[in-house]
């Protein structure tokens, strides 16, 4: 680290990780002023009240970001290649070179200043993981725009009110969306959901297929976007008022603490949250943590397969990369299509250095044996990365032994939409510092976790667990919830005063490893997405033949965690089982998303309450777990009797499923 020279004391990697904590003001300034480029310095590092939910870093200072991500690594190095798009058709990659991506940039943001979108406006962006798409992120932060990515996976309902809450009067799609050689609609999502959408004035359409499509008085016909760059890049085709942009588009000249995105994440109340984060801060965060967790050099092709519609998309896909003026992969497609080598064939022909993909998706390849890792040359990988949930130990050795020839690092990292970035990973460390599989194990720069017991104390000692919180701030972390800054105060600043609660569990071990046991909250994570069980029991309850439901997650083979649904029925009603899962997996599918869709649908007479009404999830978590002698005290429940009804309907299910499975 360059900067490191400047700091007293320090000689080693672990004396700077203690200086980053002890010292954090002089840290953050030395590598603020060292790594972003500023049109005016900041004048004050931190202003920071954990007790009240206040974070600003870098005040005083100006900056652009897409200048940070694209301009200045024009003026040295501008045909370095910026973005390989691997495209969901295997072997028709197209690379994107700094100056194009920069040329994109700019014609797209004098198109949408020309319509009319201003500084401070919130532009939502509803698309696949492709070039335009980033050029669409980058354009917005280079007029000053806030930018809203919708994960393209989402259903009409769920955009809607992504869209109303973020208050966006311009919406970017494409006619299709492409993965796994499957065609999804999302203009036809795009228009079932602006029309309970008041703000929205436009929607620029551009075309991923040739497939046309219905174009309203609110549309913005899009045509060759190829013809920006070069003929034989006309893949997706873009606005015809692009043509006649300058490729010049000036650099609004933001703050540190002005909006860059919002970033939708599902909370335990029902109602996604709208997590904020700002300029500057974000930025340095992102790029950091890119450049030394994944131990990324000038050159690495660098590969995280995550789609731009989740905040590791965001950090680790865009913007951390071009920060540093990396070259990364936009991942179209699946990892089993066409077959079940896909990722280790575009490692193969991309020759990938860092590769950083989902436990869930490691345990499905895992499944489908060695030789689809085995048949492709995997000698660049330097390093492998896990993200989006903890890596069981399993996934993790087969991870390292046959995708990484036992020679690769894995980084199993921890991290949130909320932190911004990686917050606790294996590296950086020094170089023979031991890993241990399925651990997070060392925080990063800066960060200082602590572990909270019930009573809110913190736990000082190793070999222990509790609640995973962060006893001081640090650049990347959010700033808010949108148009909610009390709600964001209740959610992480509340439950343990002066403190950052992440609402996960983990353990310390005698060693001081952190290890993440889990949500405490009543969030699940399926195959890495995390989802609200209140959202998911919203919409069961809404059909017409459920009384109630309670919905709780489950330890799933492949997805880490999946959706089990209690449903109680209203009376008098005559409805197959069948029929029944599959009213409510439609229902679920079109107001949230399919991965949302209950794995198992349970039904019973009455759910287990306290005297207050109360459903007691956590007896009904060990049920499913078959946990019964961890079922604590019933005594404050309404009636005791209607947990053994709950263990004889699991039962049922179960030796069903098991018998099922043995046949």
């Amino acid at each position: 680290m360059p900067e490191a020279p400047a700091f007293e004391g320090v000689r080693s990697r672990s004396e700077l990780r203690d200086f980053s904590v002890s010292d954090s003001e002089r840290f953050w300034a030395a590598v603020g002023n060292q790594r972003l480029s500023w049109i005016s310095p900041f004048h004050t590092v931190q202003d920071c009240d954990l007790t009240q939910g206040r974070i600003k870093w870098f005040e005083g200072g100006k900056l652009n970001v897409s200048v940070n991500c694209l301009d200045r690594h024009v003026h040295t190095s501008p045909d370095r290649v910026a973005l390989i798009w691997e495209r969901d058709e295997q072997g028709s990659e197209v690379k994107y070179t700094y100056r194009e991506l920069l040329e994109m940039t700019c014609r797209l943001g004098n198109v949408l200043r020309r319509r009319g979108v201003k500084r401070g406006d919130c532009v939502t962006i509803y698309m696949p993981t492709c070039p335009l798409a980033v050029a669409a992120m980058l354009a917005c932060a280079r007029i000053g725009a806030a930018h809203n990515v919708v994960f393209a996976g989402f259903s009409a309902d769920a955009l809607a009110e992504r869209i109303r809450d973020a208050e966006s009067n311009t919406v970017i799609t494409v006619n299709q969306g492409v993965r796994g050689g499957k065609f999804t609609e999302l203009k036809k999502t795009v228009d079932e959901a602006v029309q309970s959408c008041p703000s929205v004035q436009q929607v620029l359409v551009a075309m991923r297929t040739d497939t046309p499509v219905v174009m309203t008085a609110r549309d913005v016909a899009m045509e060759e976007v190829s013809e920006i760059i070069e003929v034989n890049k006309g893949l997706i085709k873009g606005l015809p008022e692009m043509l006649k942009e300058d490729v010049v588009c000036e650099p609004a000249v933001m703050n540190s603490e002005d909006v860059l995105f919002l970033l939708y994440t599902s909370g335990s109340t029902g109602k996604p949250k709208g997590i904020v984060h700002t300029q500057a801060g974000y930025l340095l965060y992102a790029a950091l943590t890119h450049r030394y967790v994944f131990s990324y050099h000038d050159g690495d092709v660098f590969g995280c397969v995550a789609d731009i519609g989740w905040i590791t998309g965001h950090s680790y896909t865009v913007y951390g990369p071009l920060a540093n003026g990396g070259t990364t992969v936009l991942f179209e497609s699946t990892p089993i299509y066409p077959d079940p080598g896909r990722y280790w064939n575009t490692v193969e022909r991309l020759k990938i250095n860092q590769f950083y993909g989902a436990p869930t998706a490691i345990r499905l390849l895992l499944k489908y044996g060695d030789h689809w890792v085995t048949k492709y040359d995997r000698s660049t990988l330097k390093t492998l990365g896990s993200v989006g949930e903890p890596i069981n130990t399993e996934a993790w050795e087969w991870y390292h032994r046959v995708v990484g020839d036992g020679r690769c690092p894995v980084v199993d990292t921890w991290w949130q939409t909320e932190t911004g970035g990686i917050c606790i990973a294996p590296r950086p460390s020094e170089p023979d510092a031991e890993i241990v599989p399925g651990m997070a194990m060392r925080p990063f720069f800066g960060i200082k976790p602590v572990l909270m017991d019930t009573e809110g104390k913190v736990l000082t000692s190793n070999n222990t667990s509790g609640a995973l919180c962060m006893a001081q701030p640090w650049p990347g972390m959010a700033r808010t919830i949108r148009n909610n800054h009390q709600r964001f105060i209740e959610t992480y600043y509340q439950p343990y005063p002066g403190y950052f609660f992440t609402g996960d569990g983990a353990y310390r071990s005698a060693q001081g490893y952190y290890q993440i046991t889990g949500r405490l909250d009543d969030v699940i994570n399926v195959s890495g997405h995390r989802i609200g069980t209140a959202e998911i029991e919203d919409v069961v309850n809404q059909c017409s033949a459920v009384a109630e439901s309670a919905v709780i997650g489950f330890s799933h083979d492949i997805k880490g965690e999946g959706v089990y649904a209690f449903v109680v029925l209203k009376k008098n009603i005559d409805i197959k089982e069948d029929d029944l899962s599959r009213q409510l997996n439609k229902m679920v599918s079109k107001k949230i998303a399919k991965y949302a869709c209950p794995d198992v649908i349970q039904l019973a007479n009455r759910l287990p309450k306290t005297r207050s009404g109360k459903i007691m999830r956590r007896v009904l978590r060990k049920v499913v777990e078959r946990d019964l002698d961890g079922l604590g005290d019933l005594s404050t429940l309404d009636d005791p009797t209607a947990v053994q009804e709950i263990v004889e309907g699991h039962n049922c299910l179960y030796w069903g499923y098991l018998h099922s499975d043995l046949n």
